[in-house]
């Protein structure tokens, strides 16, 4: 904690930026705008390799297609670093449908449930209703024995950030399958993570408990939940659930990593991740973190910056079902004595950029406040405590010390896609994407100035 508070320039007050500041990130956001290269990366990560999930062929030629590209630039470092990941298909295209009393039926829009087990064949029960995570809890289990349960908690629509409506309702996600598993269900349905009404179901993955039966898990659309809802209401409404997926043995992957040189041995570390589900694209989720994170190192080379502190890129590999990425970086970092002092991740869509979280001290997040009025005419002006990222948090395990920053955005579209079919190339606006790069490098390049 000591170095790095002493490290950072407390002192400076806004006026003492150097003109040449202004300059330079002014030169930095004409090229990103006028010239950039991250809209078509994008596009090429999107069209050219796919949807990326870890462990298949399409994440395979991801880290080709990322290791080719940073060589291209001629960046002072391209290498891969060896990770074991885990692998999980979807199989064939999950089906089901709903029944009421009268031998009505209809046709739901689902998705399995990231590392969900199968159904092997069609799974058949009736359906049980509750509205959060807390109700299912408290349910009595003889109420739940061999039914399907139907976990409907909705975006809190109330949330001006939709990220805060996503974390309330999260769980039902990620340990719904393992609760109603404990009660004895068969398995589990739940309501797409989603702001919108529409008719996109959206995965993402679950955690079973360890001392707990695996039973199936998975999302339907928003508009879908509410039919089933309406249906409840009525009566007995039957469900039939038909999934092909597993999990198969771990297989070897790699982080895709670049660097520029800097004067001393500290590094700074930023990116995205990699890989996205199976659906989709991963434009937004995240396509576009790691086209800003490749165009901020290729704008400050542009800029033929010569660096204080080493200038590192990660493209992590499997932040969307383990983190297996961030968590070996984070512990090869510290087995091999670097010395971390910042790290920064986008990885919450190619919207409009407002700013960054800040993750540490008080000290540290007035130390970014520094440059709240030099960067409030390119319509940042976000910059408060908050959260940094998934593939960069280990690494605050191994250097509690450190500061990180996540970059944030305009959120209020991002769960229109988010884990969906929906989140392809052609959702993702280009000057958008460009000023989160500028955005990006800027802070890259403020940071290590003053931090010494």
């Amino acid at each position: 904690m000591k170095n790095l508070l002493l490290g950072l320039v407390f002192l400076l007050s806004i006026n003492s930026f150097a003109q040449s500041d202004s300059i330079f990130i002014r030169n930095i956001y004409d090229e990103a705008l006028e010239r950039g290269e991250a809209y078509e990366n994008l596009r090429s990560l999107c069209k050219d390799v796919g949807a990326r999930i870890t462990g298949s062929a399409e994440a395979e030629m991801a880290v080709k297609w990322g290791e080719k590209l940073l060589k291209s630039y001629h960046f002072d470092k391209v290498y891969l670093q060896e990770i074991q990941v885990p692998h999980w298909e979807r199989g064939t295209k999950e089906a089901a449908w709903i029944e009421d009393e009268q031998g009505n039926i209809y046709k739901l829009k689902v998705m399995a449930l990231g590392m969900s087990v199968g159904t092997n064949g069609l799974l058949t029960g009736e359906v049980i209703q509750f509205d959060d995570m807390e109700a299912l809890q408290e349910a009595d289990p003889s109420t739940i024995k061999d039914k399907i349960v139907f976990l409907n908690d909705a975006f809190n629509q109330k949330y001006i950030r939709t990220f805060q409506a996503y974390g309330a309702c999260y769980p039902q996600r990620g340990a719904g399958a393992a609760e109603a598993g404990k009660l004895g269900a068969k398995a589990v349905v739940i309501r797409s993570l989603a702001s919108s009404n529409d008719d996109h179901p959206h995965t993402g993955t679950l955690r079973y408990d360890s001392v707990g039966v695996r039973i199936p898990a998975a999302a339907m659309s928003t508009n879908d939940a509410n039919v089933l809802a309406n249906w409840i209401k009525k009566g007995k409404v039957t469900l039939r659930l038909e999934m092909d997926c597993k999990t198969l043995p771990d297989v070897t992957s790699y982080n895709v990593i670049a660097e520029i040189t800097g004067k001393d041995k500290k590094i700074i570390t930023w990116g995205g991740h990699l890989d996205s589900w199976d659906v989709g694209e991963g434009a937004h989720d995240d396509g576009a973190g790691i086209a800003h994170s490749i165009e901020a190192l290729r704008l400050l080379k542009k800029m033929n910056y010569k660096p204080q502190h080493t200038l590192r890129c990660v493209l992590f590999m499997n932040e969307e079902n383990g983190n297996m990425g961030g968590k070996t970086y984070a512990k090869w970092c510290k087995e091999n004595k670097e010395n971390h002092i910042v790290a920064i991740e986008s990885d919450r869509g190619g919207f409009l950029p407002t700013g960054f979280d800040v993750r540490g001290t008080e000290e540290q997040v007035k130390f970014v406040q520094q440059f709240k009025n030099l960067l409030y005419d390119f319509h940042l002006f976000k910059f408060g405590a908050g959260y940094g990222g998934v593939d960069i948090g280990p690494l605050m395990d191994e250097y509690p010390d450190m500061m990180q920053l996540g970059m944030t955005i305009n959120s209020q579209r991002y769960f229109d896609y988010h884990h969906s079919e929906a989140d392809v190339f052609e959702s993702v606006n280009k000057r958008e994407l460009e000023l989160g790069a500028a955005a990006m490098a800027t802070m890259i390049y403020l940071l290590d100035k003053n931090i010494k």
